[in-house]
Parts: C-alpha cells; sequence; structure tokens
C-alpha cells in the first residue's frame, strides 16, 4: 500500500518515524512519501517532500508573515497528494496545515486518519466538525481527549502517549554522568539544562532571559540543547558567556541533568518523564499571544504538558510578562532545593503511572493497519 504522511515540526517527525516503523514490521512492502524530518527519513531511505526546519512557522504574526509561504505549500501538497494516489493520508499533529489538507482529501475521496489530535480542547473547538467529516479516525495521545471527542459524537482511540516509546528506546543507549561529562568536557557541578526551543522566535525571545540567571548559580553549570535545524549563531550568547552548548543530545542532557529551564512544548513533558525538575518559560510575540489568549478564554489553565494532563501546577509556569530573570531566579532557586523538588518528583510518578506503558506507535500502526483492510 501507499501511504502519504505529513507531520510538520520535530515532535512529529519523531512520533511519525516510530508509527512507520511499526507499519513496516506490519507489511513490508508499505510506499512511503512524506513530510518531516530527517528520523522519517532515516526510517523511509529518502528525503521528505518538504523538511520540518521548512514548515514550522510560530504565532499568529508569524504565521501572517509567512501566508503567502504557508498557502503555496498547501497547493504544492494537494497536487503532490493527487500525483502519488496514496491508499491512505495520515497526519500527524501540524493542525494548522493538517486540518485543510484533511477536508481537501475527504472531497477528493481520499482516506484520512490522524494520529495526535488538534488541541480542540483548548482553543478552535470548531475544528471537531472538520476532524468528523473528515477522519475516518482520530488517535489521540492523552487520556481526557476521549471523552472531548466523545462530547461532540465521535470516538477517538486513545493510543497512550508516544513519548513513552521514544524514551525507552533512548535510555538503553543513553550516557551516564561521568561519560557525559567527559564526551562534553563539562566539569563536575551539577547541570542545569537550559532548552530555549527549535524556532528562531523562541530564541530571540526568551534565550537572553533564560541566560541572565547563571551568575546566581556559580555551583552548578548551565549546558544548553541545541539543535541543528537553527543556524550555530542562534547560539551565540551562551558561547559568549563560555556556556557549553551541545547538539542533538536533549535526552542525554536531561538524563544527566539536575533540574532545567525549558520552554514549553513537548520538551515539557519530555523533562517530567526523565523526573528533571523544571521551570516552564513561555513568551510569544505580543499581538500573537494577545490573540491566543482571547481565543482561548478560560477553557484552558494551563500550558505545560504535565500540568494539562493532571489538571494542576505540578512545574511552574513562567509566561509572557511573568518570564523575568527575578522570577526564574525564584523558582529555580526552589527547584534545586532538595526538600522543594520531592513533591515534583511525586507528581512526576504520578503523571507517569496516569500515562500508562509505552507502546503507543505499536498499537497506533496496528489500528491503523486494521482500519485499512477492514473494508477491503
Amino acid at each position: 500500500m501507499k501511504y502519504y504522511i505529513i507531520s510538520g515540526e520535530p515532535s512529529g517527525d519523531l512520533h511519525a518515524s516510530n508509527m512507520m516503523k511499526e507499519l513496516l514490521l506490519l507489511d513490508h512492502t508499505i510506499k512511503f512519501r512524506f513530510w518531516g524530518g530527517d528520523l522519517m527519513a532515516k526510517v523511509a531511505h529518502e528525503e521528505p517532500v518538504k523538511h520540518i526546519k521548512d514548515l514550522a512557522f510560530m504565532g499568529f504574526v508569524e504565521v501572517a508573515k509567512n501566508l503567502r509561504t504557508i498557502l503555496k505549500n498547501i497547493e504544492f501538497c494537494k497536487r503532490d497528494i493527487l500525483s502519488y494516489k496514496p491508499d491512505v493520508l495520515i497526519l500527524v499533529d501540524y493542525p494548522g496545515f493538517n486540518l485543510r489538507i484533511a477536508d481537501w482529501a475527504k472531497q477528493n475521496n481520499i482516506r484520512v486518519l490522524y494520529y495526535i489530535s488538534p488541541t480542540i480542547w483548548a482553543w478552535k473547538e470548531n475544528r471537531v466538525e472538520i476532524v468528523k467529516r473528515a477522519c475516518e479516525k482520530m488517535f489521540v495521545i492523552l487520556p481526557f481527549e476521549v471523552e472531548v471527542y466523545k462530547k461532540h459524537g465521535y470516538a477517538a482511540d486513545y493510543v497512550g502517549h508516544p513519548l513513552l516509546d521514544a524514551i525507552e528506546q533512548e535510555k538503553a543507549t543513553l550516557p551516564d554522568r561521568d561519560t557525559f561529562i567527559k564526551h562534553n568536557k563539562l566539569d563536575n557541578r551539577p547541570i542545569i539544562a537550559v532548552l530555549p526551543g527549535s524556532r528562531k522566535q523562541e530564541i530571540e525571545r526568551m534565550f537572553s532571559i533564560m541566560l541572565n540567571v547563571i551568575n546566581d548559580f556559580k555551583d552548578y553549570q548551565f549546558v544548553i540543547a541545541g539543535t541543528t535545524n537553527l543556524p550555530k549563531e542562534a547560539y551565540q550568547p551562551a558561547l559568549d558567556k563560555n556556556l557549553k552548548v551541545v547538539f542533538n543530545q536533549t535526552y542525554a542532557l536531561m538524563h544527566n541533568a539536575y533540574a532545567g529551564i525549558i520552554k514549553s512544548g513537548t520538551s515539557t513533558l519530555e523533562s517530567a518523564l526523565f523526573r528533571l525538575p523544571q521551570v516552564v518559560c513561555y513568551k510569544g510575540g505580543t499581538v500573537s499571544y494577545s490573540i491566543a489568549k482571547m481565543v482561548v478564554g478560560g477553557r484552558v489553565k494551563y500550558i505545560s504538558l504535565p500540568n494539562l494532563i493532571l489538571n494542576r501546577p505540578v512545574i511552574k509556569e513562567l509566561i509572557q510578562t511573568d518570564l523575568t530573570p527575578k522570577n526564574l531566579k525564584e523558582e529555580l532557586i526552589k527547584i534545586v532545593d532538595p526538600e522543594l523538588r520531592k513533591p515534583i518528583l511525586a507528581d512526576y510518578d504520578e503523571l507517569i503511572k496516569l500515562l500508562g506503558n509505552s507502546g503507543a506507535s505499536k498499537k497506533v500502526a496496528h489500528l491503523i493497519y486494521k482500519q485499512l483492510h477492514a473494508k477491503h
């Protein structure tokens, strides 16, 4: 069978690649054409139609500025799908783009399956109507999402969170602390991991604030998680302070760090699964943030996944004007304190138990395979 898969972000690349591996175990004759990143390319043994590094636009203003490019990508995608004639279109997260493609695909009699739901429980709840009319199946990764869809008369399938798979796979190969320190030429002080994000806009808005606190924590060493999706110059502020930037070693860094300063996003849940106490940071463009706040209203109390899943403030979120060097320092002092960090670790254990066992990638692959072959 011919599969056309679309993911547009690093997390989507990771989860789609693991799904693809499991699908190939069920049917080694599957052919993939895809939008994604290096991980998907490694599984498919070919390059993506479009790479995720050219697809990440963050915030209302940034989307508006790049609207022409986005619309060109959508039209190109439609033509490419029609040319490829896939048996199924599998959409992975990336809702702003993928929901448009889903609606169009349904109108063109292309089967659509969706993995990792848009956050309809947070905002734009009307997007559930697109899902209902366009998607044969929605495979969700957060426990409460099944009930959200059920409220709208749609049966979604909960498969578990694929990060559990990714982390379980990685843990066996991760270096211990001594090896990590030696490999990256670090000293023996406890490590505070700094994850400023993988987008240029995130680095520009938050990185300098994150780095402002280093002189207040001289008993610790700050290590920055870098990504090759960004030019090395993006990390110059850290290099100017003689800080170490480690590229493509995020899980190894989380595994060996004592605390973290983490940009809001998937990495907040990854940090929790590594039992890494963290302060969550977010600073968007003023206009984009104001619009988002207005659209979301009071439906969502938190922005970080651990807090959302447990429905309480397990970790501190410094959002927009609250993200200041003073506030960051105060919160970091708390999570490096041996006693004050104990409740956070207990909450993490509860979170891990709630998410269940690993196996999401295998489960979603089996459900996709079953769905596709049930009607043949």
